[in-house]
C-alpha cells in the first residue's frame, strides 16, 4: 500500500478556497458600503470623488462603494460652557474669558451660549469647514469671545453688575445677528458670572454696605419724624378737644354749669365723716 499524496492536485482547491474567500469579503465590502442611515439631528452631505453632489436628510440612503461618501454634519444644539465649571475659555485650560470694563477693571466673564446650525446651509458648511468641530472652533467661538468683551467695554465695572441684565440683552442681540451670518442660529445666550480682582470686589462690598447703612439712618429718620408728627397731631388734638370743651362750658353758665354736672353725677351720699365747718359737696349754701 502507498500512502504517497500528490500535493500538486491540491494546489488548484487552495487556490480556489482562497479566491473564493476574497470574493466573498469584497462582495460583503460593497453590499456593506452600498448604504447606510442618516441619523436624527444630522444632515449628509454626499460626495463623489470628492466632489460635493447632494444632501441627505435623517433616514436610509444608498450610495456608490468607494466613490461616494455620506458626511455627516450635526445640526442638533451645541452648548459653549465658558464658565468655571466649564472647559472653553481663552486658553483651552482657562474656563472665563478674561475681559475688561470701560473703568478699565480687570474682569472675568462667565457665559454660557446654546446654538446650532443651520440645516439648510449644511453643505456651504462642509465645504469651508469639513466638520463641525472645526465651524465651532473658527467661527463660534472667536464670535462668542469678542462679543462679550466688546460689549463689556462699553460699561464701568460697576455697571457690570447693576446692568447686568442690559449687559446681557445687548450681547444676546449682537450674537443672533452675527451668527446668522455665518449659518448658525442663536438658541439662548446667559452670563453666569463676573469675577472681579479682590481689592475691586472689597471696594464694591464696602461702597454696597456704606449704602445700606446710609438708607437705613434715612429710614430711621423718616421713622422717628413721623412718629414726632403724630405726637404733635395729637397734642394738636387734645388741645382742641380742651378748648372746644372749655367753649362749651362758658357758653351753659361756666362755673354753675361744671356744679350742675357734678351734682347729677352724685349719688346723693354723704361723707362719713365731716370737717366742721364744712359745707355739703356741690351745694353752695351762701348763694
Amino acid at each position: 500500500m502507498s500512502y504517497f499524496v500528490n500535493e500538486s492536485t491540491n494546489e488548484p482547491k487552495f487556490g480556489k478556497i482562497i479566491s473564493l474567500s476574497v470574493a466573498f469579503v469584497v462582495i460583503v465590502i460593497l453590499v456593506f458600503g452600498s448604504f447606510g442611515t442618516v441619523k436624527a439631528g444630522e444632515v449628509g452631505v454626499r460626495t463623489t470623488l470628492g466632489a460635493v453632489t447632494g444632501i441627505e436628510q435623517p433616514g436610509f440612503y444608498l450610495k456608490l462603494p468607494f466613490i461616494q461618501h455620506m458626511n455627516k454634519i450635526n445640526v442638533k444644539t451645541q452648548t459653549i460652557n465658558y464658565d468655571r465649571n466649564g472647559n472653553e475659555g481663552d486658553e483651552r485650560d482657562t474656563s472665563e474669558l478674561a475681559g475688561a470694563s470701560k473703568d478699565l477693571q480687570d474682569v472675568k466673564i462667565g457665559v454660557v451660549v446654546n446654538y446650532h446650525i443651520n440645516a439648510n446651509t449644511a453643505e456651504k458648511i462642509f465645504v469651508q469647514y469639513r466638520s463641525t468641530e472645526n465651524f465651532e472652533l473658527n467661527v463660534i467661538e472667536p464670535i462668542i469671545r469678542e462679543t462679550v468683551k466688546s460689549t463689556s467695554a462699553q460699561y464701568t465695572a460697576e455697571e457690570l453688575v447693576t446692568k447686568r441684565a442690559e449687559y446681557s440683552d445687548k450681547v444676546n442681540i449682537s450674537l443672533i445677528e452675527k451668527f446668522a451670518t455665518k449659518d448658525a442660529v442663536l438658541e439662548r445666550f446667559s452670563v453666569t458670572n463676573f469675577e472681579f480682582s479682590p481689592a475691586f470686589t472689597q471696594a464694591i462690598e464696602a461702597k454696597v454696605t456704606a449704602v445700606q447703612n446710609a438708607e437705613a439712618a434715612k429710614n430711621k429718620l423718616e421713622q422717628i419724624k413721623f412718629e414726632a408728627q403724630q405726637t404733635i397731631e395729637t397734642a394738636k388734638a387734645s388741645a382742641e378737644a380742651i378748648r372746644i370743651s372749655a367753649q362749651a362750658i362758658n357758653s351753659q353758665g361756666g362755673a354753675d354749669y361744671v356744679n350742675l354736672k357734678a351734682v347729677e353725677k352724685w349719688d346723693g351720699r354723704l361723707p362719713t365723716q365731716m370737717i366742721p365747718g364744712s359745707a355739703v359737696p356741690f351745694v353752695n349754701l351762701n348763694k
